[in-house]
């Protein structure tokens, strides 16, 4: 199926356009385009994104998916589980990296939750 070629009728409106107002113009657009995917990424996650995250951030991939697992029964995922791990080890004052660790291999999850005034709705 062939295309008519309509380029020149379309893009009439842009040919008084400067370089620098067609750039102004072209990110404009783009801002439009990724606005609404920025906010999507706000409100929405999975636990592959998330252990994604603490791969990232120097997890090992079995210590990641058993922080996710933990998070997610916690009813945490929402608010980020690179963000947990990170303001757990915050407010211990410890590594990060440690306080993963922690997070698996003890139960400090009433702390973690008071940290985010109990995140259950997140």
């Amino acid at each position: 199926m062939a295309r008519p070629d309509d380029f020149e009728e379309r893009s009439k409106h842009l040919k008084n356009l400067t370089d620098e107002e067609l750039d102004k113009r072209f990110w404009e657009l783009t801002e439009k385009i990724v606005d609404p995917l920025i906010d999507l990424a706000k409100t929405h996650t999975s636990p592959s994104i998330e252990r994604s995250v603490l791969l990232r951030m120097g997890f090992d991939s079995i210590t990641a998916k058993n922080i996710v697992d933990k998070i997610f029964e916690q009813k945490l995922l929402g608010k980020g589980a690179g963000n947990v791990v990170y303001k757990f080890a915050q407010a211990r004052q410890i590594d990060y990296l440690v306080a993963g660790e922690m997070l698996v291999k003890e139960d400090h999850w009433d702390e973690v939750r008071e940290l985010f005034g109990d995140g259950r709705n997140a």
